[in-house]
């Protein structure tokens, strides 16, 4: 298992991590200008030097010489920090003064009295060298004369100015990362009181969140809460409701039960006893279809809660098998039973066990409320879209009452049977959660009885077979 990260740890390195990188960037930056215009300045200071040895190269009757004295010579190499080397040579004569030592780029490379600029390395020590090929008049020999200077002076310098642009940055760096850690922590405070909120909430207070104070970012999480609180609070008032209605329905039944158990304790003869005896069996009857129907219920609730897994499902097969189930039960009646659907298969996706249910309370309510001999005829169509068809030719269902038959353990006043107005509240639940839609038609045009249609949505539901 993943451990869960910290949105404040992902927060501040989303944001200290860029910024650092932009202080070291800076710094790099910093310390090669640095070194730019140090080597600059002190570029100069060499380039000035070597043209004044220049000065002192001469020419006489086509001959090349340089002379300095040696006074001279201390005054140029005298400096309290840094090393001073220079180097006078001919194309002609070769070396003719300074320290032989002193690396020098190849005569023929150069233009003359343009300055070369390099790096090398004399006794040990890394130098600056300036380069100038000069041809003194009336001579045509290229003399080149070269001054170095160890790098003392210029490290100094760039450490100074390091050290007067980088520290700087790093408290810069320091007071902004400061910012940005109580800058995090006062952005995410609203949704630690939200926390300490929702902890401190009795498990039966559904009311909504306020939301005056909090900002616009974790408004959408309090819409969400508020939405699911408001959705829970309408699932448990349904649940309490549901399990209110559904006791009251199981006493009355039970309380028949045990008036005629004790009715057939109390029986002095069989015929009493066996009067009773019918009486407990049509009570338990009774009991054994509402807790059957309590508990489709149920499924059909836990069903819509979840991400439905439904398979295909032949509504032709499942209708037919349903309706010979039933035959006996319309047999009693003396009522006939028909069956309509097409030869080849019609798929669905679906749940099976619910579907057959839906089936089986809309048979159920067929043979109960339908005239005694009369007819009841199922029906499957496939175009123009899919739909599972139950008429009957009973008394029919009033416009008024057609609006309220779906209500749980709603019974229409003074209708026969002895259901518990929870068979078409099971159809309407378990064609929901098919996405389907229920339709009925009854009376109208000189017809009787009641047509019921569960029409399923062509685009999300049936199976092209």
């Amino acid at each position: 298992m993943n451990k869960p990260q910290s949105l404040r740890a992902q927060l501040l390195s989303k944001l200290t991590l860029p910024l650092l990188f932009v202080v070291l960037l800076d710094a790099a930056a910093s310390y090669f200008v640095a070194m730019h215009y140090t080597d600059l300045a002190y570029d100069r200071w060499l380039l000035d030097s070597v043209k004044s040895l220049t000065q002192e190269v001469h020419a006489q009757q086509n001959h090349v010489t340089f002379e300095l004295p040696p006074i001279a010579v201390e005054v140029f190499r005298w400096d309290d920090v840094d090393k001073t080397f220079f180097k006078v040579e001919s194309q002609a004569e070769g070396f003719m003064a300074g320290d032989a030592d002193l690396p020098s780029p190849v005569i023929n490379t150069l233009t003359s009295n343009e300055p070369f600029f390099s790096n090398g390395e004399i006794e040990g020590h890394e130098v600056r060298i300036v380069s100038v090929l000069t041809t003194p008049t009336p001579s045509s020999e290229h003399v080149l004369v070269s001054v170095a200077e160890t790098l003392n002076k210029r490290r100094s310098m760039m450490t100074e100015i390091l050290l007067a642009v980088v520290p700087p940055q790093f408290l810069l760096l320091f007071i902004v990362g400061f910012h940005v850690w109580t800058g995090v922590n006062r952005g995410l405070r609203p949704l630690n009181d939200l926390a300490a909120h929702l902890a401190e909430r009795s498990a039966r207070d559904f009311n909504p969140i306020l939301d005056a104070d909090v900002p616009l970012e974790v408004r959408s999480l309090t819409h969400t809460i508020n939405d699911l609180l408001q959705r829970l609070g309408s699932t448990l008032i349904t649940q309490q409701r549901f399990i209110e209605n559904a006791a009251h329905q199981l006493r009355t039944p039970l309380a028949g039960l045990k008036l005629q158990a004790e009715r057939a304790l109390g029986a002095d003869n069989p015929e009493a006893m066996k009067a009773a005896l019918g009486h407990i069996k049509n009570a338990a009857d009774r009991v054994a279809h509402l807790s059957t129907q309590l508990l489709v219920l149920a499924r059909s609730e836990s069903v819509s809660h979840s991400a439905p897994e439904f398979k295909p499902v032949d509504l032709v097969k499942l209708a037919r098998e349903s309706c010979m189930d039933w035959v006996t039960r319309a047999l009693d009646r003396n009522i006939e039973l028909g069956f309509d659907a097409p030869d080849a298969a019609v798929m669905v996706a679906g749940d099976a066990v619910l579907l057959r249910e839906l089936l089986s309370n809309l048979l159920d309510n067929a043979i109960c409320y339908g005239n005694s001999g009369g007819h009841i005829n199922v029906g499957v169509r496939a175009l123009p879209h899919l739909a599972l068809i139950v008429e009957d030719d009973g008394p029919g269902i009033s416009i008024i009452e057609q609006e309220k038959i779906f209500e749980r353990f709603y019974r229409i006043q003074g209708s026969q049977g002895e259901g518990c107005g929870l068979g078409l509240a099971i159809v309407k639940e378990i064609a929901d959660l098919h996405a389907a839609r229920v339709t009925v038609v009854s009376g109208g045009q000189g017809r009787q009885g009641t047509r019921f249609e569960i029409v399923f949505n062509a685009d999300e539901s049936v199976i092209n077979s």
